[in-house]
């Protein structure tokens, strides 16, 4: 498998029971409280490859994203990382209901890392990828391979 082909540039909650954020690497977060938005910029695995006959270990499909969260309130962190690493183990999203204004419906996002929790209330997200998927021996993109630590929501072909 020499190519990734990415379906789409911006997933959003719509996609997610097709998605997955096992072993994806959080490198920062951040919150515009005037958007109400609360933004987490991830390497994420669209694709792992399974060894070749010859090969030991597992391949990675992996690319940097802007994971924001729409309307994003009562974000709570209970996080306890000794080398200042987050690694995700699994992202659940539960407690659907209607909005105050009963237009819309809002959730609770929970980040289940194997440093602690992250849990953000938000109507939605939408997951920018900014860069295509590169094959990778391991599941995290070099920091200056991926621009260091980036909220933009536009993709960046070179």
């Amino acid at each position: 498998m020499q190519s990734c082909k990415l379906e789409k540039p911006v997933w959003t909650e719509k996609d997610f029971s097709t998605m997955g954020w096992h072993d994806s690497k959080i490198w920062g977060f951040l919150t515009d409280s005037e958007a109400f938005e609360f933004m987490i910029d991830l390497d994420y695995i669209f694709n792992w490859v399974q060894p070749k006959k010859n090969e030991i270990y597992f391949k990675f499909w992996v690319a940097p994203v802007t994971m924001v969260f729409e309307n994003a309130y009562d974000v709570v962190f209970d996080l306890e990382s000794r080398q200042g690493e987050i690694e995700v183990a699994d992202l659940y999203m539960e407690n659907e209901r209607k909005t105050p204004n009963g237009r819309f419906s809002e959730y609770d996002f929970r980040f289940d890392c194997q440093e602690g929790k992250i849990k953000v209330s938000a109507t939605g997200f939408k997951l920018y990828v900014r860069k295509p998927p590169i094959l990778l021996d391991g599941q995290t993109i070099d920091y200056k391979e991926r621009g260091g630590i980036c909220f933009d929501r536009e993709i960046n072909n070179s």
